[in-house]
Formats: C-alpha cells, structure tokens, sequence
C-alpha cells in the first residue's frame, strides 16, 4: 500500500516514523513534509490545503491511503474531496472537522451528547465578554472560536488581559469567543481513532501549553509532552474506558445522528477536576506533540489501523499494544516565541543528539537552505528520548537536547519533572482508597461507588455495587483537605432510618447492610439501577435558588407562587421544582413539570413528582415534632433493569447503558426505586423549628458553618481566584460535626454510632 501523508511538522515526522515502519507499506509521500521527513518519506512540494491538488496527485501516484496531519486540510475539505474520489482517507469530513473548527459548535454538540465539560458563553462582542467574565469570575478562560493553532486561548486572573485578548479576537472577520468556567485539576490527552460507529483509543499523554518552566508565560502549540501517566491507574482508575463510554462514544453517536459521521481522530482534552474528568476541548487531528511520545511506544503496525478507520472497519481491529517504554518529549522553540520567532537560524548538533540511547528528533520549523539545516518556525524540533521509566527517558531526553545548537533558542526544563517526583494530584481522586474484593469504579465529591468481584472469576456482580460515604466535604466546587469527622456515617445511618420511615410511600435500593469492615457504618450495598434522568426537588419552605427565581419572575421551575414571599417563607403547599442532571461538575438548572414530562415521559414524571412531594410532606410530619422544619429536599429515582429490560423488550446491559425510551415506560410494571441517600444534611434544608423567622437566613443543620468560614476575612481565601480553600480549623471542623450529629439524633431520638474512619 501506498500512503500519502499531509503536512510538515514535528507531529507528521511522528507520523511518517510509524507509517514507514509498517509492512505494509510499499512506499510512503508526504506533502510537503519536511527535512526530516525526507529521511523516511519522497517530500512533494505543494499545498496540502489545495484539495484538487491533493486529489491529483492521490490518483496519479496510486495512493491506498492519506492520512491528514494538521487542521487546515481538514477545515478545508480536502477529507471529502478524496472520498468523493474515491480515496480512503484518514481524517474528517469539513463538517465533522467544525468539532475543532468552532468552539461554539463543540460545546453545542457536548450539551447534546451529555458531555461533561465546563459551562460556557458564546460573546459575539465586548458586552457580552463583560457579562460573561462577571459570570465566570477570575481565573477567566477566553477561547477564540476559530482555529488559532493551539494559541487562541487566555487563561488568566487579569480582567483586562482576558478583554484584550477577546477584542483581538472579535476584531477579526466573522469573530467570536467562548467565555467559559476554569477548571482546576491536571489535563490529559486521550487520541480516540474513530470510524463513524467505533471508537478505538490510543495511550494518553499529557502536553505542557505554557510557554515557561512552573506552567508560566503565554500559551503555546506545546512545549513538551509524556506518556505513560503513571500517576493516572493510581489515582483514576479506569479512566479510558470511562472517558470513551462518557465523551468519545456519546460525540461520534451525536454527530452521525447530525448527518455528519465523525471519522479520524477525535483527541479529547480532558482536566482531571475533583467533580470529575471534564472535557477542556476537542480537536480533529492528532495533537502535537502528545503524538511524539504516544507513538514512539506504538508497537500495533500503524497503517493498517488507519485504513481501517478511513474504511469503517476499526471492529475489527483486535486490541493495539504497547511498549512498557516510558516516552518524554521536549519541545526545542526559537528565539522569541510564541510571539515573534526568530527565523534563519542554523540548527547544528542532531547526529550527537541521536547518539544519545533511546533518542530520535523531529524536525518541525526547518527547512535546508544550501545544504544547511535552519529554522522555519517557531518550534523547531521535538526531541523524543524513551526510558525503562519517567526518570531514564527525562534523562536521555535532555541530555540529547544539550546537544542542539539553535542561536536564542531554549526549551522547558520541567516537563514530565513532576510525573516523575510523583507530585501530580488529580484533587478528590485519592478520597476512595482501593477495597478488598471490590473494583472502584467511580470516586465522587463525597461517595465513591464500588462493583463486588466474584472471588472466584474475578467479575463484576452485576447485581449490586457498593455505595460508600466518606468524611469529604465540598463547598464552592472544591474538594476541601479537612475532612469532616463521622460525616460519612452520618449521611449513610440517617438515610436507612429514613428509609425505613418512608418504606410504605417508596421502595428504596438497599439490599445489605452487612459490609467490610473497613467501612462499616459509612457504606451500603444497593441495587444496581438505572436513574432517571432528572433531579426530583421539592420545596415546603421558598429559600435558596428557589427564592432568587421567585425575586425574579414570581414562579420557581415554572410554578406560580403568591406574592409577597421573603426568605424563609413557608408555601401554601409543598411544590415539586424540579431540575435537570447535569454531567459530573456542572450545576443543575431548574426545569419545568412539562419539560420533565418531556424527558421521562408523562406517567413516569406524575410518578417522581407525587413521591418526591410525599417524601418531602412525611419528612416534616415526622420531623416537625422532633423541632424540625424542611425546608425542601432533593431525592433521587432509579429502575430495575431486569424488570426495564423485560418492559422494553431489550436486553439487561442494554437496560443499564442504552438509550432508554422513558415515556414507553409504565410505573406500575416498572418499580420505581428510592435510591443514593434520602432527607440528609446534604441533599435537605434542616432548620430549627424554634428559630425559624421568615425574612432572615435561618440556622441550619448543614455545612454552612464552614461555608461562611470560608468567605470571611478569617480564612484569607478570596473565592474567585484559582487558589483552592485553605485547612479548616478545628473548631469550624468541630461545630460542623456537631451540625450533622444533632441533626441525626434530633432525628432518629437515638445516640449516634460513630462508624469505620473515612479517607
């Protein structure tokens, strides 16, 4: 087979290394390619944006096979020209390219899919930047919508550097910008090979955008990058398979059901958030120079692969593999870049560099002038050096770039040095620790869901998980590193006596009690369910969220309420205000009863609102003579999926994944489960009966001690900036404890049991 490859930088000498180290590959062409790349490839000269070039010369040589490298092609259809040709090529069609292409478009579609990834606000000029930055707040993220080759985008905690940057960008013909929330946590990179259908992921890697040594200066193409993560399986296990059922998987289904079938790389740039991996941005083509190292540990021949993706046929692909070879990556740039790179130079020293064990370089900003190699670009090599682990392949990478002589240039000193000391945190990610006989499958902001192994095969019981409650506390979407004495324990023995209070109303999903003992009082097993797709909330008392709604338009989720309400207010009748479920990290919006009939159907929808609003008006029942009001309460409903399965007419693991035709429904075939933890501190309002005041905030039975803490000029933490919370002190820890316990046993009128410690 013959292949064509199209580009001219670091990434497409990556590229041209793997294909011609394939079989079967008869002969390998690039366009235009590069000095390096000539060394393994016949360079054409040309455009590779020009598709009737591209076309051309595809059929004159004979090519079996293109493969696009950059963006630019691929926003410019050369991807449709040879397929209308009848050429297999290796990357996405004009349309499918839009998810790289506009910003704007990529966050439409993730909102679509059910993607996680950060709220965001397209501003078409400087006013809507404006009320989109006061939205956001400080760090502000200011995304060009257009390409920009991996620089359109600020991130920075100066107002007016964020306005600056966003005018420059509206300046320009046709401009927009995405404002959107920061996100805190390390990013990753995850290439997902895709055919229209399947998706095949590659091994991640994580790139290093900033300009400077400690993640400073400006933004850049990438100065470095590394891969394996060793630090990942340690503290997110079980993140790529995840990452493919939640984000790539959901984004090629939506954007065939578009009429747009997504084939090439689709590289998904994650940050690793205490809420959980939240998508940063999605580009169409390979990343660069994240592919340096993740194909320098490619063993699976690589063309082949490829036309199978161009071919609709990655099914068939049996799994790839990889060298236990630990890959770094560093970047060598020239003088004055990103800004105003100093061209011309001469590049000496690439023989000794190669010498070096385990180094190859990769040419991207040169080109021979007079038989002498000088700089074209603003990243000029990428130096590659492979190691038994992180430390021998730093070692062996930089010792190959001090080999390098670029007048003014300079590179990054640090990539891959925290991996390495092991000093990458992914925050939260930690709080549930590993558990005998258990595999953790999800570690949340203050739960972690654990599948039972069978101890003799080593399978998933599909039947139950585990539900554990740790000691974490959360506030202003931050993980806080003081944890909560018995807060765990709490939430969990509070929820099962609640149960029981509320069996006669609503069946719930706890199915034992008798679990390890390293959780023991903190942990349950339940049912595995499939949840409905919405947040049942109901409201006794007008307070938070609903009272801002209210201020605004009289109503709360489409409710009309009477005039004259103030904080604290008690309604004529408890009303069901429900909301929608929004992706791990991001806020839930308030939806009407007939939008909630439009995602579960009418029958299904009149069901969660009576029992949500029975719940609600037996909790306060119960509670008002032990001196507690309600005030309003969220709960949570799943499904059988045997009994969803045997109702639908599908399968089981259909019933648990699949997309699921709620409306087809029938809640009196289909019980309809109570389920995670009901009429707690956490998803409920507890006031003091005796206290209670309408007009004024009331005293709560929460984690609102601490909450107040924070935003006092005590705790020295300024909310808007990207610093995470400070420690707790002792008696803020000690007082909201003591919150939680009088709630339990104000409650339940029994002493509380302290449980298993929590991580």
């Amino acid at each position: 087979m013959k292949v064509l490859l199209l580009g001219a930088g670091a990434r497409e000498h990556a590229l041209a290394r793997s294909l011609a180290a394939d079989p079967d590959v008869t002969e390998l062409l690039a366009l235009p390619g590069n000095p390096g790349i000539a060394t393994t490839a016949r360079c054409v000269p040309g455009d590779p944006t020009d598709a009737a070039a591209v076309v051309a010369l595809a059929l004159a040589e004979g090519v079996g096979l293109v493969v696009v490298g950059p963006e630019a092609p691929l926003v410019a259809g050369v991807a449709d020209a040879l397929v209308e040709a009848g050429v297999p090529c290796f990357g996405p069609s004009t349309a499918a390219a839009r998810l790289e292409g506009s910003k704007a478009f990529a966050k439409e579609v993730m909102r679509s899919a059910g993607v996680p990834t950060a709220a965001a606000h397209v501003c078409e000029d400087l006013a809507a930047v404006e009320v989109a930055l006061e939205a956001t707040g400080a760090p502000y993220v200011v995304k060009e919508d257009g390409l920009a080759a991996g620089k359109g985008v600020v991130v920075t905690s100066d107002r007016a550097a964020a306005l600056d940057h966003a005018a420059a960008c509206l300046s320009r013909e046709g401009g927009r910008v995405v404002v959107e929330d920061f996100l805190d946590g390390p990013e990753v990179s995850l290439f997902c090979l895709a055919d229209g259908r399947t998706v095949l992921p590659l091994a991640p890697a994580q790139d290093f955008k900033r300009v400077g040594d400690g993640d400073t200066g400006p933004n850049t193409g990438g100065m470095g990058a590394y891969s394996p993560l060793p630090w990942m399986d340690e503290q997110v296990p079980g993140l790529v398979p995840d990452v493919v059922r939640t984000v790539a998987l959901p984004t090629i289904e939506e954007m065939a059901r578009r009429g747009t079938p997504f084939t090439g790389v689709l590289y998904v740039g994650l940050a690793l958030t205490a809420a959980g991996p939240r998508v940063v941005e999605f580009n169409a083509r390979f990343g660069d120079p994240e592919t340096q190292s993740v194909l320098a540990r490619l063993r699976t021949p690589l063309a082949g692969v490829l036309l199978a993706a161009a071919e609709g046929r990655l099914a068939e692909v049996p799994p790839l593999e990889w060298s236990p070879l630990s890959a770094v990556t560093v970047v060598v740039a020239a003088e004055g870049y990103p800004a105003s790179p100093v061209t011309g130079g001469a590049v000496a020293g690439l023989a000794p560099a190669e010498e070096v064990e385990g180094v190859h370089v990769l040419h991207a900003g040169t080109r021979l002038v007079d038989d002498q190699l000088v700089s074209s670009g603003g990243r000029v090599l990428s130096v590659v050096g492979l190691g038994e682990d992180l430390a021998q392949a730093r070692a062996r990478a930089y010792s190959a770039v001090h080999r390098i002589s670029l007048d003014g240039s300079f590179f990054r000193g640090d990539i891959a040095r925290a991996a390495e000391q092991g000093d990458v945190v992914v925050p939260g990610a930690t709080a549930s620790p590993p558990l005998a006989g258990h595999e953790l499958l999800y570690s949340g902001k203050v739960r972690g869901l654990y599948a039972p192994l069978d101890p003799r095969t080593g399978e998933h019981d599909g039947t139950r998980l585990l539900l554990v409650a740790s000691d974490r506390v959360s506030a202003y979407d931050h993980v806080l590193s003081t944890p909560v004495p018995d807060k765990g324990a709490v939430l969990t023995q509070l929820s099962l006596w609640w149960f029981d209070q509320l069996a006669d109303l609503a069946p719930h999903h706890v199915v034992s009690t008798d679990v390890p003992p390293a959780v023991a009082g903190r942990a349950v097993y339940v049912r595995r369910l499939r949840m409905l797709p919405v947040e049942c909330v109901a409201r006794a008392f007008l307070t938070g969220g609903g009272l801002a709604e209210y201020a605004a338009s009289g109503t709360v989720s489409g409710v009309r309420l009477p005039e004259g309400l103030v904080d604290g207010s008690r309604l004529p009748e408890p009303v069901f205000t429900p909301s929608t479920k929004a992706p791990a990290g991001e806020h839930d919006q308030p939806i009407s009863f007939a939008e909630v009939e439009g995602l579960v159907g009418p029958r299904l929808a009149a069901r969660v609102r009576d029992l949500t609003v029975a719940i609600l008006q037996r909790g306060n029942e119960i509670a008002a003579g032990r001196g507690i009001l309600i005030a309003d309460t969220k709960v949570e409903f799943g499904v059988d999926p045997e009994q969803l399965a045997a109702a639908l007419g599908i399968s089981p693991a259909d019933a648990l994944e699949d997309e699921i035709n709620w409306a087809a429904v029938d809640p009196d075939v289909v019980d309809v489960l109570l389920a995670d933890e009901v009429l707690t501190p956490d998803s409920s309002r507890f006031w003091r009966a005796d206290e209670w005041a309408p007009g004024r905030t009331q005293t709560s039975y929460d984690k609102q001690v601490l909450r107040d803490w924070l935003t006092s000029a005590d705790s020295g933490w300024d909310r808007r900036s990207d610093a995470p919370p400070p420690s707790l002190p002792d008696e803020v820890v000690g007082l909201t404890r003591a919150r939680y316990v009088e709630a339990y046993e104000t409650l339940t009128g029994q002493t509380f049991p302290p449980a298993a410690p929590s991580a």
